[in-house]
């Protein structure tokens, strides 16, 4: 799968990191910047992964800063997208199964290299359990719908 990512300079470093293990783990990143770790402003980053998210371009992206909250509630702002800050194994898992998160948001300066490593391969491998939680990502969305 490709897969857009994006960060800023506070996310760049784990952002490199996570190219290589989204490449370990059998996908293919599309990196929409940062290229460095100088001062950039998140939103200008995150709104290239939302949108091709949003879209339906891609199905799932990933987008990194400090702290992964400005990445979320940017991404968050597009009706089709559901970003979710993750930061641990049982986040990773519970944010896909029950509500079918689209965007992966990660606090680079946060997670151990194990951790970014364990988040990512989890998140990726784990499926939408559907079913009642469809019900209640359908609510979520009908916010959008007016």
């Amino acid at each position: 799968m490709i897969v857009p990512i994006a960060s800023d300079h506070a996310g760049y470093e784990a952002k490199e990191k996570a190219k290589e293990i989204l490449k370990k783990i059998g996908h293919e990143p599309l990196d929409f910047g940062t290229h460095s770790p100088d001062s950039v402003d998140y939103p200008d980053y995150a709104i290239h992964v939302a949108e091709k998210v949003n879209n339906g371009d891609h199905e799932l992206g990933v987008l990194i800063c400090g702290s992964g909250q400005g990445m979320c509630m940017t991404a968050n702002k597009y009706p089709n997208v559901r970003g979710a800050l993750v930061y641990s194994h049982q986040s990773a898992v519970l944010t896909r199964q029950h509500n079918n998160a689209n965007i992966l948001c990660l606090p680079g300066r946060e997670l151990s290299d194990e951790t970014l490593e364990d988040v990512l391969s989890t998140w990726f491998k784990t499926e939408f359990e559907g079913g009642r939680h469809e019900r209640r990502v359908n609510k979520i969305h009908s916010l959008t719908d007016k």
